[in-house]
Parts: C-alpha cells; sequence; structure tokens
C-alpha cells in the first residue's frame, strides 16, 4: 500500500480506504460482525489506515461496528464519516448541512464510534436549502473544538465546492481537504468539472462505487453459479456489457481480475483519486486489495477509455434529485 496526504494537510492517507457502508446486516445487503472484523484485520494488514462510513449507513449500525471493532487502536487509523442525511424522517432539522444537523449528528456519531474526534467529518451531499457560509462556519467551529481534524464534501457540484473553499480560505477558516464522487469506467462525468477543480484546489479525491456498481467485477462476464447481485443481468444496457467485456480482456491479458483492472483505473488521471473499497465479504476485499500499487500502461487506459462514454447532465441530475434522499418524506415541505 503506498500513502499520500490528505488534501493540503499533512495526514497520511492510503491509497485505498474502506468503505464501511456494508458494515451491519440492515436491509438484508451487508454483513455481520465477525465478517467485518475480518475485513477490518486483512485491509490493515494490507497497510489501509482510512475507514470511511455514515451516520446514515446501515441505519447507525455501521458507525456502531466500527466503532467496536477500533476500540483499543481508534487511533492507528484515519476514521471518516459523514452527515446531512436525516437522523429522524419526521423532523424537519434531523436532516440537511444546518449548524442544528450538524452539531447533533457529529455528537450522535462520536457516541457510535467510542471516540472524541473525528479525523474526516464528510458533508454527505450537497443541501441546497443551506447557504453554503453557515456549513462552513459550523464546520470550522467543530474543527476548532478539537472534535473534527479536517472536513471535506461527497456529491455536490463543483461551483459549490469551489465557493467553500475560496469563503474559507478569506476567512481564514478550515477548508474542504477532500471531495467524495462516483468515479469508475461507467461513470467518467467528474472528469468534466470535479477533477480539474479538485486538483485546482488541491483536494484528495475519494472514489465511490469504483466498480461501477459491481457491472466490473466480471460476473457478467464470467459469471459464476451463486454468486449473490443487486443486478440481474437484464438492468445491465449493452453499454455496460461492452465495457465489462474489454475490462476482462484486459484482466486476461495482465493475468489478474477485472476488479483489479477496474480500481487501477481509476488512478491512472492522477494518484489523488483514492477508490473506496465496499466489499462485502473477506474475499472480495482481498480481491480488491490486489489493485494496490498496479499501474496500467498508457496504451491500456486509452484502450478502456475508448470503450466508456459520458452521461449528459451528470453529476447535476444526480444532485438536484439528492435532496429527497437527505431530508426523506419532509422534503416536501419544504419551499425554495
Amino acid at each position: 500500500m503506498r500513502y499520500r496526504v490528505l488534501g493540503g494537510t499533512g495526514l497520511r492517507v492510503s491509497e485505498m480506504f474502506l468503505g464501511a457502508m456494508t458494515f451491519g446486516e440492515e436491509g438484508d445487503m451487508g454483513a455481520p460482525l465477525a465478517e467485518c472484523r475480518e475485513m477490518l484485520e486483512v485491509y490493515a494488514e494490507a497497510g489501509g489506515n482510512v475507514i470511511d462510513t455514515a451516520i446514515n449507513y446501515r441505519g447507525g449500525r455501521s458507525e456502531e461496528f466500527v466503532g467496536e471493532l477500533l476500540a483499543g487502536r481508534r487511533d492507528h487509523f484515519v476514521l471518516a464519516t459523514k452527515y446531512s442525511v436525516t437522523r429522524d424522517p419526521a423532523d424537519i432539522n434531523a436532516a440537511g448541512n444546518h449548524r442544528k444537523n450538524l452539531r447533533l449528528s457529529l455528537e450522535t456519531s462520536l457516541r457510535r464510534l467510542r471516540t472524541d474526534y473525528i479525523d474526516l467529518y464528510w458533508v454527505h451531499i450537497w443541501d441546497r436549502h443551506t447557504p453554503i457560509e453557515e456549513t462552513m462556519r459550523a464546520l470550522d467551529d467543530a474543527v476548532r473544538s478539537g472534535k473534527v481534524l479536517h472536513i471535506g464534501i461527497s456529491d455536490a457540484p463543483a461551483w459549490i465546492v469551489a465557493q467553500a473553499n475560496t469563503f474559507a480560505d478569506l476567512r481564514g477558516m478550515a477548508a474542504f481537504a477532500g471531495l467524495q464522487v462516483p468515479y469508475s469506467l461507467l461513470e467518467r462525468d467528474i472528469e468534466r468539472e470535479l477533477l480539474p477543480m479538485a486538483a485546482a484546489f488541491g483536494l484528495t479525491v475519494a472514489a465511490w462505487s469504483p466498480l461501477g456498481g459491481g457491472v466490473l467485477t466480471g460476473k457478467y462476464t464470467r459469471p459464476e453459479p451463486g454468486v449473490p447481485t443487486r443486478l440481474s443481468p437484464s438492468a445491465v444496457g449493452p453499454h455496460e456489457l461492452a465495457v465489462a467485456r474489454v475490462v476482462q480482456q484486459v484482466a486476461d491479458e495482465f493475468g489478474c481480475t477485472p476488479a483489479q483492472i477496474a480500481l487501477a483505473w481509476t488512478r491512472a488521471r492522477t494518484p489523488a483519486v483514492h477508490p473506496i473499497l465496499g466489499a462485502r465479504t473477506v474475499d472480495q476485499l482481498e480481491d480488491n486489495l490486489g489493485a494496490a500499487g498496479l499501474a496500467l500502461p498508457a496504451e491500456t487506459v486509452r484502450l478502456l477509455d475508448a470503450t466508456t462514454r459520458f452521461r449528459p447532465g451528470f453529476p447535476t441530475e444526480f444532485i438536484e434529485r439528492s435532496s429527497g434522499y437527505v431530508f426523506g418524506e419532509r422534503d416536501e415541505l419544504l419551499d425554495d
């Protein structure tokens, strides 16, 4: 495992982050505690040091699992969590990026994670109802209190991130050190504005869903009986299958797995991109970790690039839909 500093900070972070969205069995899509413990051990043995979770993952069980698993060794890891998404659908102020929700969410996460500080606190999703100035001032207060060391933002347009960090710089406040966005061979749209913006501000980029929702793992090019999947073959279109086949061909050529090729591709343009590994089993995680240090030749990157396409309207359309996810059932009561 190789390391880089987080954004403009001095905090060292491993080239791959461990995503804890799968920690917890709520929703029948996660992993039990014993499996999570083994995954954490495998990740740590490989040199990984960043664990990424959120207040809403698995209804809060993810943070509780992480807190239990890090007991006695919390300071050896870079612990990241997020706020924004509703804590209580019945309460209109239990969601969003305003000061009240930040304070209550932070205290909830600290309690669940059994710690008195968060290394990296993410704004989970852009909240168009809250002025970015309020969010930045509240985050700066959390940093000055010592409960948060560094801050980042996930799933937000480039202009919001640029506005936020410019405001913070002018006011001498804590600025975003990281950006978390979806990035894979099937979702390259961040290359238009978000990646150049991140480079201009020196941000670390955490890439979620680097395997295209599982499409790029080889499950459709080399199906194995009994392998669970959230997507049926009929839900994967011709374009996705075409990309998956090319990834499989490249994997065969290099003698590795399709997942390892897909993960290596995310870092081909800049080492500032750190893929988030969201495995559900130890075997999946071990396979993903095989991509550490794997560098693809330029001609291979060009071959893979040629198979993909940009989706018009993304990420703007995604961001516009996100507010309903943030506020839950109460979003319809909010006036623009």
